[in-house]
């Protein structure tokens, strides 16, 4: 079983871990140490079972804080799965209809006799320009 040694507070500690566990508890140290030194930084020098145990609760907070985090966004995901879910087995919606008016038939004959005008003019222009 390998033992590491890792720093808190200013203080040398040496730990016991399992194999392959070393940069888990090189990495929970950093964290202790962490909230050591704010605490080292706001009250001074403290016995060493105080700092370890304030340090802790420190820690201990921040991670109910997480959790708490974290079991919201599992609520909101499941609520989105739910959602997700729903939409996914109503099937799909039906098309819309849309009614189009149809063109008078007088209208129609006007353009066309409109068109044909416009091609006869054009043909009149073209013949005396060539």
């Amino acid at each position: 079983m390998p033992e590491v040694t890792v720093n808190i507070g200013g203080r040398q500690f040496a730990v016991a871990c399992q194999a392959g566990e070393e940069s888990y508890l090189h990495a929970a140290a950093k964290m202790l140490d962490d909230e050591a030194q704010v605490l080292a930084d706001q009250a001074g020098r403290m016995p060493e079972a105080r700092m370890l145990l304030m340090a802790g609760l420190m820690l201990a907070d921040k991670t109910a804080s997480v959790e708490d985090k974290i079991s919201e966004v599992q609520a909101q995901l499941a609520e989105r799965e739910a959602e997700l879910e729903g939409l996914r087995t109503m099937g799909a919606p039906e098309p819309e209809r849309i009614e189009v008016p149809v063109v008078p038939e007088a209208v129609t004959d006007t353009l066309a006799e409109l068109a044909a005008r416009a091609e006869a003019l054009a043909a009149d222009v073209e013949e005396k320009a060539g």
